[in-house]
């Protein structure tokens, strides 16, 4: 066995011991279902209300906003669809561009694209991983001017028309640095928290920095839902009209159906959202086993020589996915290689927006640290443990 190949199987040897899998495979992220889940859910089968409608995905909404501490929640069907409204209903209309960074998943991209926009790749900080605020500053300053309030790029004559960072892997962006920059240039910001229910920055919750917030509730996410997303506000009207767009826009009514608007049926069932507040219920202790579980990580990466990535000053980050930086990408590879073909699931970053064919025209800044984080990040086994 080669120095290397030894140096990886402690890492497996560590991983299978942390998780109590000595010879079952180990995923990278599966839900833990240790709370009210079955109840609610049969409650809401007995009931036969399991659709688009019902008291839980009230609940659900309620339980969101006091969460998080915003106003008002609107419950969806996925996290892609919570950002797509939220760009819609925070002013993005086709033909205007939307600055987000191109180390993300692609459904923040494809949320820009469903609202007719393009996008723009800003740089990202190698410390949180999440959108540069002096890349976007340098990148406004260079590229972008006020005219009668509104933002617009020099290069396209396009209308800049949001800004969405996103809290990569649960981590906080600086995001206080991110608002400042985008309210010079009048350019609202729609954070994309997917990743990042129960991660903190500056004791606030993610998602309640911006114009408004998203979350997703995927079956892979710190809290689940099966599938389904949330937006969050402090805006009365915008949440009301993402509430209205988001259920088809019908006009209320005892029997009419009757809608006044083209809308979306981006509704999440009130089977799913059982789940979810069966899930919401068991946040802190979810984060606070994962945060354990990043301190094991920690002691054990410096010991074996190896750079575990730890939240950024002033975060308290849910550590939705664990990552590791390594030297380069032939170590990443060789660690992804030799994890994944002894049964404990690793991954590298996302492929980088800017390089996916149906965003590959799209205009970027300087992507330096995008593109060298690419090369380096593996994420490692993240659930709660057993």
């Amino acid at each position: 066995m080669s120095a290397s190949d030894s140096r990886y199987q402690k890492v497996v040897d560590f991983i299978r011991e942390t998780f109590k899998a000595p010879e079952d495979p180990v995923p990278l992220h599966e839900p833990r279902f240790l709370g009210k889940e079955r109840e609610y859910l049969l409650e809401t089968i007995e009931s036969s209300v399991v659709s688009t409608v019902g008291p839980f995905v009230v609940r659900f909404e309620e339980m969101m906003a006091r969460t998080t501490g915003a106003a008002f929640a609107v419950a969806t069907d996925t996290g892609t669809s919570a950002l797509h409204m939220a760009l819609l209903v925070s002013g993005v209309r086709p033909g205007d561009e939307v600055i987000t960074q191109p180390l993300t998943f692609v459904g923040t991209v494809n949320a820009v694209a469903h609202a007719g926009a393009s996008p723009v790749f800003i740089d990202v900080d190698r410390i949180t991983l999440g959108l540069s605020a002096e890349k976007l500053a340098d990148f406004l300053r260079e590229h972008a001017h006020l005219n009668s309030g509104v933002c617009l790029n020099r290069r396209t004559g396009k209308r800049i028309a949001a800004c969405v960072p996103m809290h990569t892997f649960g981590f906080p962006c600086r995001i206080d640095d991110v608002l400042s920059v985008c309210r010079e240039h009048r350019i609202p910001v729609v954070e994309d928290a997917a990743e990042s229910i129960g991660s903190r920055f500056q004791d606030r919750h993610l998602g309640t920095f911006g114009l408004c917030g998203i979350f997703s509730f995927n079956g892979n996410k710190t809290v689940t839902a099966g599938g389904g997303g949330a937006i969050v506000t402090d805006d009365p009207a915008l949440a009301k009209k993402a509430k209205h767009l988001t259920t088809t826009a019908k006009v209320p009514h005892a029997w009419r159906s009757v809608h006044d608007h083209v809308a979306y049926n981006y509704r999440m069932p009130n089977l799913n959202a059982a789940l979810a507040c069966a899930q919401l219920e068991q946040l802190e202790r979810f984060v606070e086993e994962k945060r354990s579980l990043a301190s094991a990580y920690r002691k054990f990466f410096e010991a074996a020589g190896m750079e575990f990535l730890l939240e950024p000053p002033g975060a308290r980050s849910n550590y939705w996915l664990m990552t590791l930086q390594m030297k380069d990408s032939r170590e990443r590879d060789e660690l992804l290689e030799y994890t994944n073909s002894r049964g404990v699931m690793t991954r590298p970053a996302w492929e980088l927006m800017h390089r996916l064919p149906m965003f590959s025209d799209s205009q970027t800044g300087d992507l330096e640290n995008a593109e060298w984080l690419a090369e380096r990040l593996v994420n490692l086994p993240s659930s709660v443990r057993p």
